[in-house]
């Protein structure tokens, strides 16, 4: 067999196999599709799902570096936008500027 299988894309195991147009895992038993990329969903500290546009509110005092500024618990970010990368969420927070924030120091407000 010349065709090697993905790896699970739930606990990445090397041991998937094929029944029909199906994939699946033996160790989890997560079942997915052959052609089918699997989107990564980028939460908050408590799990909610963050889209682009949202806006969300600090939930820990953060030191920036290089800088002797705070951005202190509760601060309020508008119209956040998603990045891949390390910190996953660019946004502009007022009297700082631009700045980029990880999802697990945040959480979703409704607006």
């Amino acid at each position: 067999m010349t065709d090697t299988l993905p790896p699970c894309p739930a606990c990445s195991s090397a041991y998937t196999y094929q029944v029909d147009a199906l994939l699946n895992c033996p160790e989890c038993g997560h079942e997915w599709a052959a052609g089918e990329a699997e989107q990564e969903i980028t939460r908050d500290s408590v799990g909610n799902p963050l889209a682009d546009g949202d806006t969300v509110t600090v939930i820990k005092d953060l030191k920036l570096k290089g800088t002797s500024t705070v951005v202190k618990v509760g601060t309020k970010v508008r119209n956040i936008r998603l990045v891949d990368g390390d910190h996953d969420i660019d946004c502009k927070i007022p009297g700082v500027g631009q700045i980029g924030l990880k999802s697990q120091f945040v959480k979703r407000v409704a607006d």
